[in-house]
């Protein structure tokens, strides 16, 4: 199942390892993809969206649906 985020204060690479670690934390098998300019993450997981988005706004992200 595919999973897609927007997180509109992720703007950096330290942003992007953040969020992987936190979301690989929860889902240790996902595959995370970034699109830092359009600002969105999309994730390859079996686990529930509101895990991953709970494991990202954790880390102090704004997270909407994408």
């Amino acid at each position: 199942m595919e999973t897609a985020f927007l997180v509109s204060d992720m703007t950096c690479n330290h942003c992007v390892q953040t969020i992987t670690k936190a979301v690989q934390a929860v889902a240790p098998d996902a595959q995370v993809s970034t699109d830092l300019n359009a600002r969105r993450v999309v994730i390859a997981s079996t686990v529930a969206a509101d895990v991953l988005r709970a494991a990202i706004v954790d880390e102090g992200y704004d997270v909407q649906a994408a």
